[in-house]
């Protein structure tokens, strides 16, 4: 407990640095290579969807045995085992970096649109040169409320279940499914394995998200309609977990997220998530980004009131 609750206070201060290194780019690196090799080894589609269950099965087991074997020998030296114990938990977790990345967009929104555009292009998969300045808001939104889960809620469950192996799998999984999984021409085939693991990983945390994100709005947001257009539109999503997150914070705000979306130079139709009560604005990211923060504080209480308990019986 006290390894994960010193890794979430390292990536407040801290975040991601670039030049640190980080277990998340070897996984990025590993994976950019695999579909390469793929692709040139895979003749027609369905090679390819076997390539890329290939992919989820020896990246999978990868992330698990690395860190479990390291761990293995480290347990005769308990200070170093502790510390790249929490240097990996720090690594799987995501809050700083979505903060500072969709406060740069923020602060870009000030100066100019391409330049907002410009920024926005580093943390969402679809084309951002001709959005509207009303589009990159509800993207950072959207990229915000759904990586609370992805990046911060999830790793920290699987964490709390299984310690940094497993965490260490999660964020395998999610990182292919980020670079894979996408539902175009090109990605459809490779891609299908890597997003419906990363759907079966995210099942129960996106829901949990979803929960701690409208319980986190008490006594400052709508949590009723938080919980309502949760509930309401959690199928309007080409995800099945997606929609958790985005929805309560849709609800939450009183603001309309989701809709069609180009990648790759291919329109991707999707619906909207929640109701136009308002028209969304800058100080949503804001709004957002203080969600995701009270969400991981509570819940890191959650986790600590199971554990006394625990111990008490």
């Amino acid at each position: 407990m006290i390894d994960i609750i010193i890794a979430i206070i390292i990536d407040w201060i801290i975040g991601d640095p670039s030049a640190f290194p980080h277990p998340i780019r070897l996984m990025g690196n590993i994976i950019a290579y695999e579909d390469k090799m793929a692709r040139k080894m895979a003749k027609t589609d369905r090679q390819l969807l076997g390539a890329g269950l290939i992919i989820v099965v020896v990246n999978v087991t990868l992330a698990f045995l690395v860190p479990y074997l390291l761990f293995s020998l480290l347990k005769p030296y308990p200070y170093l085992y502790h510390a790249v114990n929490i240097y990996f938990l720090y690594t799987c977790i995501a809050a700083r970096c979505l903060h500072i990345e969709a406060m740069n967009i923020y602060r870009a929104l000030t100066k100019s649109l391409n330049k907002a555009r410009y920024k926005l292009s580093f943390i969402v998969g679809r084309e951002t040169k001709d959005l509207r300045e009303e589009e990159i808001v509800s993207a950072t939104v959207e990229t915000v409320a759904e990586n609370t889960s992805d990046g911060v809620i999830a790793p920290l469950v699987f964490a709390m279940i299984g310690g940094a192996p497993l965490a260490v799998v999660y964020k395998m999984v999610n990182t292919m499914d980020s670079m894979l999984g996408y539902r175009t021409e090109k990605y459809k085939d490779i891609g299908f394995f890597p997003a419906k693991t990363d759907d079966l990983f995210n099942f129960v945390p996106a829901r949990l998200t979803g929960l701690l994100l409208n319980v986190s709005g008490l006594f400052r947001f709508d949590v009723i309609q938080g919980f309502k257009i949760m509930w309401k539109d959690r199928k309007n999503h080409k995800s099945p977990n997606c929609a958790y997150p985005e929805g309560a914070v849709a609800g939450l705000l009183g603001v309309r997220l989701g809709g069609d979306h180009v990648y790759f130079g291919e329109l991707v139709k999707k619906p909207t998530i929640g109701v136009h009560k308002r028209k969304i604005d800058k100080e949503d990211i804001k709004r957002t980004i203080e969600l995701m923060y009270k969400s991981e504080v509570l819940l890191v209480i959650l986790y600590m009131i199971i554990n006394l308990v625990g111990m008490k019986n």
